[in-house]
């Protein structure tokens, strides 16, 4: 009787043991698959340099998205494929290949050389389709030419900035033309 009771006890343990096992369930590894260290990416157009992007480090995952967690700098090329004319950096970005899109995050300073202004915002987007940079936060474009500080929130523009339409402007601006 006794033997039988140890028995069944250790039947018992023994049993629940594998159910514990059994119940665990596994989650899939979300993190990253590979891991790049001083990135260059070159995106051109028929043998025609048209951006070249560079950071210290980049992560791939399984969708293959990737983030840039540390300085990302972008240099955007002229008609030619030769001449840099506008240049951007920022904290950190990443890549949503799902809707193929570049994001670059925190402290975004884009520099247009031709026309001497400067864009900052927190938040910039690019989809090399459309070849359209964008973002709906606030910016501010200041132009060494003019001495105007234009702000707003939301921004579209071509990829390499040579023309940009901010969506809701405020401020203070210059506007030539006749008076009333």
């Amino acid at each position: 009787m006794f033997r039988s009771a140890v028995l069944l006890t250790a039947i018992a343990v023994c049993g629940a043991c594998e159910e514990n096992k059994a119940s665990k369930k596994y989650e899939a590894y979300k993190g990253p698959i590979e891991e790049i260290n001083n990135v260059q990416m070159l995106y051109s157009e028929g043998a025609l340099m048209k951006v070249r992007m560079t950071t210290p480090r980049q992560l791939r995952y399984l969708n293959e998205d990737r983030k840039y967690p540390q300085e990302v700098h972008i240099d955007f090329y002229g008609p030619t494929g030769t001449d840099v004319v506008t240049t951007l950096r920022s904290d950190s970005g990443r890549y949503d290949k799902a809707k193929d899109l570049y994001t670059v995050l925190g402290n975004v300073v884009v520099v247009n050389k031709e026309k001497q202004e400067t864009l900052e915002t927190d938040v910039l987007n690019w989809n090399p389709n459309t070849k359209k940079v964008f973002t709906d936060r606030p910016v501010t474009i200041t132009s060494k030419l003019t001495g105007e500080r234009l702000k707003g929130i939301g921004l579209d523009a071509n990829q390499d900035f040579s023309r940009y339409a901010i969506r809701k402007p405020t401020g203070v601006f210059n506007v030539e033309g006749t008076p009333f």
